[in-house]
């Protein structure tokens, strides 16, 4: 009886009037299939810090991974056009915004409904266009719709970040069908092999669900092996919990709740030496940081390397005592390396 209104996620456009029925007392009961999609018309305030903002550039999703409700939640995957958001960056960037993040639940899908084909790469160059100072960043791939094309884009416009996020969940091939995800893990092997060869900074990001159901200590021991060969740079993991209404949530063999928690360290604990190694390989060289803000006497900020809440930070000590603004992008040369994060001495001020 204290619920005012049951709102369901494809009705944005009618919150105003919801919210106008239940302030006079009714009781609104507005959930209807998920087809709303945003566009550039629609007015937003950024949530985030203003030099960077989130560009969503499709809404829903077709994977029906089994072990994920946003199918059901979100609807099937749409794309918004190109000039929609095209039009929307261009809106941002003259707002000041200096990095722009595309997001979807998955992006190398983008323009696949709309267009018939993939158009992620496309729409990567068109943005270049708009201005030759903005990062570009997109998140959430899908490992096999990372094309030739989306690569070679990569590479030759060096203000899309190198830095590509690609969940893999798992690489055991039982564990992988059991998820709805595909099961190929040479192809898998190939695709971040290509990706290496061809963006030579690239920061690498993934993400594992441990202890899904079927999951045995062989299994799991493979996907150990998988993380010491390849490497990633950023790895975030997660104890697989069950959800209602999916498929994976009545699968038989599942995993006591204290293995999981015993895997999920190990592999962690494992990422965590990975991770070490690979910053310090950055000592000594330069990089571009965005400043993101000022902790006690050192500020901080990311490269293009990192993603922001989810990655580690660069610290920037500041001989020169120069004032910083956050959102300014400024040259540091990398003195020393923390598991997660780096530390620098400011080389130059940018006029980004």
């Amino acid at each position: 009886p204290e619920v005012d209104a049951l709102v369901g996620t494809g009705e944005f456009d009618r919150i105003v009037t919801i919210v106008k029925s239940a302030l006079h007392g009714m009781k609104v009961q507005q959930v209807g299939e998920p087809l709303f999609l945003y566009n550039e018309t629609y007015p937003r305030k950024l949530s985030t810090p203003p030099h960077y903002a989130y560009l969503k550039i499709a809404e829903g999703c077709n994977n029906r991974c089994s072990f994920c409700t946003i199918p059901e939640i979100r609807g099937s995957f749409r794309s918004r056009t190109m000039d929609s958001v095209l039009q929307e960056a261009e809106t941002l960037v003259q707002n000041g915004v200096k990095e722009i993040i595309l997001i979807a639940q998955d992006t190398t899908r983008y323009g696949e409904d709309n267009y018939g084909t993939l158009k992620l790469a496309e729409l990567l160059k068109e943005l270049t266009l708009l201005t030759k100072s903005t990062w570009i960043r997109w998140m959430y791939g899908y490992p096999n719709r990372i094309t030739e094309e989306l690569i070679r884009v990569m590479a030759e416009n060096p203000q899309i970040c190198p830095y590509v996020d690609l969940p893999l969940q798992h690489i055991d091939p039982f564990i992988l069908k059991r998820m709805h995800r595909p099961a190929d893990p040479e192809q898998i092997k190939q695709i971040i092999q290509a990706l290496r060869a061809s963006i030579p900074r690239l920061a690498l990001r993934t993400s594992f669900i441990v202890g899904f159901p079927g999951e045995t200590e062989v299994t799991f021991q493979g996907l150990l092996d998988f993380l010491e060969e390849m490497r990633f740079d950023r790895v975030g993991a997660f104890t697989y919990s069950p959800e209602v209404g999916t498929a994976a949530a009545q699968l038989d063999e599942a995993i006591p709740e204290e293995v999981k928690a015993e895997r999920y360290h190990r592999l962690m604990e494992l990422q965590q030496k990975i991770s070490w190694k690979n910053n310090q390989e950055w000592i000594g060289r330069t990089v571009e940081v965005i400043v993101e803000g000022k902790a006690r006497s050192l500020y901080y900020g990311r490269s293009q390397r990192e993603a922001p809440e989810v990655d580690g930070l660069v610290y920037i000590e500041n001989p020169l005592n120069l004032k910083l603004t956050v959102g300014k992008i400024i040259k540091v040369r990398i003195k020393q390396a923390d598991y997660y994060d780096l530390i620098g001495e400011i080389k130059s001020e940018s006029t980004k």
